[in-house]
């Protein structure tokens, strides 16, 4: 058995498929976000940066983070079971509940580690609950499904009809539970989230939306579509994570005290992994601080004027933008080889990192570009995309 050979055939697979990824390297810069630096030193306008809000780069969070790994050191020390649990990581839970307006929070170390986590705990917890998913819900909830043998719905995507014609068939006494997203990464859409509980009151299920992609930027308080839409006390379980709009890296959950403690025993993912360090933590609680904020406000108010200005730029170029209500601008291009093309020739001839997204994050046939603004690309930065998308697709 030649091993090697086998190895070698999946990668000139992905390649003939136009799916083999080649990773860009660029280094932030505190100083000029969102221009960052390639590997020879060229400046790089990024434009499909998850840091939303460019709180990876704030001064006072980078400070908060610098201060703290010279107090507590590079690493947390171990699980949080056996010397892992510390000052930081223990407040940083707390300002998670109070973010989200829930009893109690818990942090893992991402937001995929979250949902695979917290919904195998669940679905351990009551064995015969029935899960309604969303059709375009995110991999780390699929794969979260998946662990355990239980009965699963998908419903077509942000369609309250189907959900309620899913869920209709088992009696009211029958564990249940919807699982959705606040926004959706791909497509930029939002989901109808007083609607969903609605139907979760109705058919006695419980509710549980990812957050990530709407944390920080949505509702008074920056806490997501469920802040937006006033639903805190409405959802069961909220997970999102602090990588996005927060600027930092980790996840979490938060609910009703017996909910968290409950997954908190049992999951896996949670009690055999080693914590957030302490710095990381305290810049993940400095970002919470910052976004419940005036500044916060000011921020999200900001960043949607730069999303509209973005929008309507790409548009007058005549571009195939795909309906968006959320701040993702999705450019349609259903074509890999195509995708992958404009976005090198973006990178290379226009110094404009936009990055192609391909199978399998989306489905064959829908490859596309996927842009992100931030309150602090300019006028000019607006324009310089615009015209380079429209240059590129024009050959």
């Amino acid at each position: 058995m030649d091993y090697k050979a086998l190895f070698e055939f999946e990668v000139l697979k992905l390649k003939k498929e136009n799916r083999y990824r080649i990773f860009k390297q660029i280094n932030r810069n505190p100083l000029t976000f969102p221009i960052a630096q390639n590997d020879q030193g060229k400046n790089i306008t990024v434009w499909c940066s998850n840091d939303y809000l460019g709180l990876g780069v704030n001064k006072n969070v980078v400070q908060a983070t610098a201060e703290a790994t010279l107090k507590y050191g590079a690493g947390s020390g171990g699980t949080r079971n056996i010397s892992g649990t510390n000052s930081p990581i223990f407040l940083l839970e707390k300002n998670v509940a109070l973010l989200c307006q829930q009893e109690s929070a818990l942090v893992f170390t991402s937001g995929y580690v979250a949902n695979v986590g917290a919904i195998s705990a669940i679905t351990k917890i009551i064995k015969d609950i029935i899960v309604f998913s969303d059709e375009k819900n995110h991999a780390s909830i699929i794969a979260g499904i998946k662990i355990n043998s239980v009965t699963k719905h998908i419903f077509r995507h942000n369609d309250i009809a189907h959900l309620k014609e899913l869920i209709a068939q088992y009696p009211l006494e029958t564990p249940k539970i919807i699982i959705f997203e606040g926004v959706y990464s791909m497509d930029g859409t939002i989901s109808d989230v007083n609607a969903i509980c609605q139907i979760a009151k109705q058919y006695n299920a419980l509710t549980y939306i990812d957050e990530v992609h709407a944390v920080g930027l949505y509702g008074e308080r920056g806490a997501g579509i469920v802040n937006l839409c006033n639903a805190e006390n409405k959802i069961d379980i909220i997970q999102g994570n602090f990588a996005k709009g927060l600027g930092v890296i980790g996840g979490y959950i938060a609910g009703k005290s017996g909910i968290i403690d409950a997954i908190r025993c049992i999951c896996s993912d949670f009690i055999f992994t080693t914590s957030l360090p302490p710095a990381l933590c305290v810049a993940a609680s400095k970002s919470i601080e910052i976004v419940m904020s005036e500044e916060g406000k000011i921020l999200r108010q900001t960043h949607q004027q730069v999303v509209n200005k973005t929008k309507n730029a790409i548009a007058k170029k005549g571009l195939n933008i795909m309906p968006s209500s959320s701040h993702i601008i999705p450019i349609m291009i259903a074509n890999a080889q195509v995708a992958e093309q404009i976005s090198y020739n973006l990178y290379n001839k226009h110094n404009i990192y936009v990055q192609n997204i391909n199978y399998p994050t989306v489905p064959k046939g829908q490859e596309r570009l996927r842009i992100t603004p931030t309150p602090w690309h300019s006028d000019k930065m607006i324009d310089n995309l615009a015209e380079a998308l429209f240059i590129e697709n024009k050959t």
